[in-house]
């Protein structure tokens, strides 16, 4: 058996004449990356509407129930899938475009994304600026992009130890961050330490940190790697057996580091009071940053995914690979949806500004009072659904839009 993963017949920068052949190809990636972008609402959905998101974790084992833990977790998903096919789409451009047209753009496009966290993302939580700066999923996708501009350079065998090396050797920092008198600085919480350290940078006004880079860093690097699945050279059968492997592989070492309890995750897990809330246990891994765990238990199935979607060709995938070919439309937009829907709740439920404002200095997200009647998980679903689905149309107009303009530059920053 040849190693796809390890064969340079094909390099980041080459002109690559099959370029309909790698687009009947893309189509499960657009499938894969629209569906997280669904399951992906249905946590922000609940952050803003569900009575107890912001008085009790919804992982919190002595509290929770199995619908609300499952709610949680299976948005977990999301994040790691979506850096993981953002480095495979990278690439794929390289397939189209010189070395340097792809550093120039990677470049462009992560200052771009950094930007719009702090401008258009972080402002959707709170309806004012810069308070506080959130630095999430965009923020970590640009960063990452400013550096993979630069390592798309290296050779692909270097690309792939590097990124092994994060991912798998991350972890090891927990040591110095779980030692005595340790401080998260804030060049550190960027880096590795964020689980959401707030960094007050002036009176009344803070940076509150979500995703330090460096785990997404490593993760986007392989999904730039996993590119290589994906090249017509590639038949449809290697490509799908080896995305079976690696995902498989990917679940099994969850298994077997997460029973040993050693390495892989800051947490350990432990008998509970019954096998249900034991299994939350053993599944309820560390996000903020992304554990090696938790990125084995998540990226597994998405790749898993991979390799069953591509035959997949129906009515279903195709209103799913709309939301994946918009997805920086839809996840902008969507926030602004949910967070004007909350509003109105808001002030019908006889809210005033004044305890609005006052929000802001519990929690990061405006028209949210902790303990406020919020609804319950039935209604938050259903809320969930009505969103998403009222948001089609505008993402088929504007994937319409985007495939018709393509000589209009600025739009393969969307």
């Amino acid at each position: 058996m040849t190693f796809p993963f390890i064969h340079t017949s094909v390099t980041a920068g080459s002109r690559n004449p099959a370029s309909s052949f790698i687009n009947t190809r893309i189509e499960s990636i657009d499938v894969l990356r629209g569906l997280i972008m669904i399951i992906m609402a249905l946590d922000h959905t609940r952050d803003f509407f569900h009575a107890q998101a912001y008085t009790d974790d919804p992982l919190n084992l002595d509290t929770t129930t199995p619908v609300m833990f499952v709610t949680r977790w299976i948005t977990h998903f999301c994040a790691p899938t979506f850096a993981l096919l953002c480095g495979t789409s990278i690439y794929l451009q390289g397939l189209r475009k010189s070395r340097s047209e792809l550093s120039l753009f990677l470049l462009k496009r992560g200052l771009w994304l950094i930007v719009a966290e702090v401008l258009l993302i972080a402002p959707a939580d709170t309806f004012t600026l810069f308070n506080p700066i959130t630095l999430v999923v965009f923020w970590s996708l640009g960063i990452s992009m400013v550096f993979m501009a630069g390592l798309t350079w290296l050779p692909f065998r270097a690309i792939l130890s590097i990124g092994l090396a994060i991912v798998l050797g991350h972890n090891l920092l927990d040591a110095v961050e779980q030692g005595s008198g340790f401080t998260s600085g804030f060049w550190w919480a960027l880096f590795h330490g964020g689980d959401h350290r707030v960094l007050e940078y002036a009176p009344g006004r803070a940076v509150v940190v979500l995703y330090p880079f460096l785990p997404w860093l490593g993760l986007m690097m392989l999904g730039y790697c996993l590119g290589r699945l994906f090249e017509p050279a590639v038949s449809d059968r290697k490509r799908q057996q080896w995305l079976v492997y690696l995902g498989a592989g990917a679940i099994g070492l969850f298994v077997v580091l997460r029973w040993l309890n050693g390495y892989g995750d800051p947490f350990s897990w432990s008998v509970q009071k019954d096998g249900l809330t034991t299994l939350f246990s053993f599944l309820k891994v560390h996000k903020y940053p992304p554990s090696l765990l938790y990125m084995c238990i998540t990226v597994g199935p998405g790749l898993l995914g991979l390799a069953l979607l591509e035959n997949v060709h129906n009515r279903v995938t195709g209103v799913l690979r709309t939301y994946g070919r918009t997805a920086f439309f839809y996840y902008t937009i969507h926030f602004y949806v949910l967070h004007t829907l909350r509003m109105i709740v808001f002030f019908a439920a006889g809210h005033t500004m004044m305890e609005a404002d006052k929000s802001l200095q519990i929690i990061p997200m405006r028209f949210v009072l902790p303990g406020d009647g919020g609804y319950n998980l039935g209604v938050v679903y259903l809320i969930w659904i009505a969103v998403v689905a009222s948001l089609y149309p505008l993402c088929r107009w504007f994937d319409a839009y985007k495939t018709t303009h393509k000589e209009q530059w600025w739009l393969s920053y969307l």
